[in-house]
């Protein structure tokens, strides 16, 4: 398996993809598999690029602004490391739930609508709008959380919206987890996607 940094713990059930956000590492959403789906196998990498010494899974502009050439090269390069994981781990091909806070949710959600093949489906944490133009493919009904904050300054309510409807319009069926904070992963939210998940994902 390629040495890019990760960490993968063993289970049973759903395998979650925990990806991080900007300034953060492959140790920082671990806690999530606890309260999300215990004992289920994890894999966490750290992101491949760095922005002034940040890891994040892909390359910006500016802040709010993709380089989506970039995205497009990560999502092919994660994808390939799933690949790897799943001949090493023994984890069924495509059966991964990604999990992402913020940059690590853009690269989840970035997934899904280049990638479908890769997800089984995702839990999108202060997510916003990866492609301008998304490819137009069919998610056959994968589940995706969306738990934004309703007074977020970078995942805004219009980027939530534009996102769900790019969601919904490919196929996904999107749960929304709203909340009052900010750019946040608060642990209020948490039971409703876990409910949302196991409701939808089969184990």
């Amino acid at each position: 398996m390629t040495a890019r940094p990760h960490v993968f713990l063993p289970g049973t059930g759903r395998p979650l993809l925990l990806l991080h956000g900007t300034g953060g590492d492959e140790h920082d959403l671990l806690p999530l598999r606890d309260l999300l789906a215990p004992g289920a196998p994890v894999l966490s990498p750290r992101g491949t690029v760095l922005e002034n010494g940040m890891p994040r899974h892909f390359r910006r502009l500016r802040e709010g602004v993709f380089d989506e050439d970039d995205l497009r090269e990560r999502v092919d390069e994660l994808a390939g490391f799933l690949g790897e994981a799943e001949a090493e781990h023994g984890i069924e091909p495509g059966s991964w739930v990604a999990v992402g806070f913020s940059n690590g949710a853009n690269m989840a959600s970035a997934t899904l609508l280049r990638r479908p093949e890769a997800l089984a489906g995702a839990a999108l944490f202060a997510a916003m709008v990866p492609f301008a133009d998304p490819p137009a493919v069919d998610l056959g009904h994968r589940p995706v959380a969306v738990a934004n904050g309703r007074h977020d300054p970078m995942a805004t309510p219009q980027q939530t919206e534009l996102l769900v409807a790019q969601l919904r319009d490919r196929g996904a069926t999107v749960g929304l987890f709203p909340h009052d904070g900010g750019h946040a992963l608060p642990p209020s939210v948490l039971p409703g996607v876990r409910a949302f998940l196991d409701k939808e994902v089969p184990a």
